[in-house]
């Protein structure tokens, strides 16, 4: 195909440019970029509701799945007057102007550069330092059953519940599950990680063989409960983003009364709509009452005046000054040999009546040589 190949559409009020709209972007089932752009613009709404007013990370497979994508954390120098940003502050330092996608208009455009599934973060920009979502990320480890996933999140929704919080669930569209929880923006993202953390670890003790919330993979057993996808410049695929799987699978909502039986690869590209148009979007009321982080705080309050500290936070964080180790398990001479679960107290834990304050900001300068990046997990 011609590189001058291209096609306008009539989206949202604008003319957006579609070049090369017969790429095909999944071989297998020989969906093209123009098949991409019809998906999102039939969903419309459903996927703008995750990612309206939130900075989007720019996930780029200029030539389909097959390649290895771009991070683009920056829109390009060149874009349409009508394209909506906000500028970004990440833990280097160094800030971006990152895309907000407020219409189909953006969606369209965004695909044009290769975009499959959208990144959002989980605070608007209206307050880019306090966060009006908290995010449940489960991983499960290599060889955990698909039905673990589902049992851990519907535990999840229970400690949620218990601490007056509402979950929206739905299928990563790669291996997992992410639960979505709305807050009121009055916590920055150190509480809310705090929150997410402590979440995770209740989780692990009321399903101790089937989810854990160690960071290092050689703890780790089941479900991963990834409290840091609340660290700050961390995103997760959002709400009816199409995945970069071979059958172009969708990371959809759902009620609570399908997660016990979800099968994932039923949720693709040419599924979804038709799913969405007969039973409508499980999420649409997600933003109708947010909750408050207060009884998640009291759980951590009360981990951490029983010994239990932070845990590890992702490697290019600067050192937090209740961190414990960043140093992987087997490779520290001090640790003791014995391994503990969530409710036990670690080594290098912080003293009762531990605050925020004593937690370094951003400013801080990054130390070296901790922890081994193959140790670390892909954002799923």
């Amino acid at each position: 195909m011609a590189k001058s190949e291209y096609t306008m559409l009539e989206v949202a009020g604008r003319e957006v440019r579609l070049s090369n709209p017969a790429k095909v972007y999944f071989p297998k089932p020989g969906w093209t970029k123009l098949d991409l752009a019809t998906y999102y613009l039939t969903v419309g709404e459903a996927a703008l509701r995750h990612v309206r007013e939130r900075p989007t990370m720019m996930k780029r497979f200029v030539s389909g799945i097959m390649e290895d994508p771009i991070w683009q954390k920056r829109v390009p120098q060149k874009v349409p007057d009508w394209l909506q940003t906000a500028t970004v502050a990440f833990p280097s330092g160094r800030t971006a102007e990152e895309l907000v996608a407020n219409d189909a208009a953006h969606l369209v455009w965004a695909v044009n550069l290769g975009v499959i599934d959208f990144n959002p973060w989980p605070c608007r920009r209206a307050d880019l330092d306090r966060p009006d979502e908290l995010r449940v990320d489960l991983d499960p480890g290599d060889g955990v059953a698909w039905d673990d996933v589902r049992r851990v999140a519907l535990v999840a929704e229970e400690v949620l519940r218990d601490h007056g919080l509402r979950g929206y669930p739905k299928t990563s569209g790669s291996k997992g599950i992410h639960i979505l929880v709305r807050i009121t923006p009055d916590w920055e993202f150190l509480e809310v990680r705090r929150a997410a953390l402590a979440l995770a670890r209740e989780i692990e003790r009321r399903a101790p063989d089937l989810a854990t919330s160690k960071w290092w993979k050689e703890e780790r057993h089941g479900v991963f409960v990834d409290y840091n996808q609340n660290a700050r410049d961390r995103t997760v695929a959002s709400g009816y983003s199409v995945r970069p799987t071979p059958d172009a699978r969708v990371s959809c909502a759902l009620e609570w009364s399908e997660v016990a039986d979800v099968e994932p690869g039923e949720l693709r590209i040419d599924t979804v709509p038709e799913r969405l148009a007969r039973v409508g979007d499980p999420s649409a009321d997600i933003d109708d009452d947010p909750g408050s982080l207060d009884a998640l705080l009291d759980l951590a309050r009360r981990d951490e005046e029983g010994g239990l500290g932070d845990a590890p936070w992702p490697p290019h964080f600067p050192k937090a000054a209740r961190e414990p180790k960043r140093v992987q398990p087997s490779r520290d001479a001090d640790r003791p040999a014995q391994r503990g679960r969530a409710g036990d107290p670690q080594p290098g834990g912080p003293p009762p009546g531990f605050s925020l304050q004593d937690q370094r900001g951003f400013g801080a300068k990054p130390r070296t040589g901790q922890g081994h990046l193959h140790e670390f997990d892909e954002d799923d």
